[in-house]
């Protein structure tokens, strides 16, 4: 199993087998604290191979600085099935659309996905004021 593709972004779907992703990003930015993003989508694409056939569970959790989580966990089932004849991998897309994601203060927020148990991989979110991110844009000088 492999991890192909993870990304945070305005919106994702999954039209036919295709991921289709616009606006992925890395930083929100926000005048005051707390403030709740009102929607993007987490979006993840897995490539399997004939040995991953059955059932994974995944586990997606976003986590502070502490390492606590700030939302419940989302935890599907993915089924892996090869169609007959010899083909040397299946892909499945995994969209999860958010809305309202609450965060408290600035900081560095991680997205954290399992399967089967194990850490497959995490996602940075730099949360910042927008104040911060004008200052970083302007030359030195």
């Amino acid at each position: 199993m492999q991890l192909q593709l993870i990304t945070l972004c305005d919106s994702a779907a999954d039209y036919q087998g295709k991921l289709c992703i616009l606006g992925t990003f890395d930083t929100l930015c926000a005048r005051e604290f707390p403030v709740a993003h009102p929607q993007c989508s987490l979006a993840l694409r897995l490539l399997f191979s004939p040995h991953d056939v059955g059932q994974h569970q995944l586990r997606i959790e976003l986590k502070n600085e502490a390492g606590l989580s700030i939302m419940p966990a989302f935890t599907p089932m993915m089924d892996v099935n090869f169609p007959p004849g010899a083909i040397p991998f299946v892909s499945r897309n995994l969209v999860l659309n958010l809305q309202r994601l609450h965060f408290e203060k600035a900081g560095v927020y991680h997205f954290v996905i399992h399967i089967n148990g194990d850490e497959l991989a995490t996602l940075p979110l730099r949360v910042t004021r927008y104040e911060e991110m004008r200052g970083s844009n302007q030359p030195a000088g």
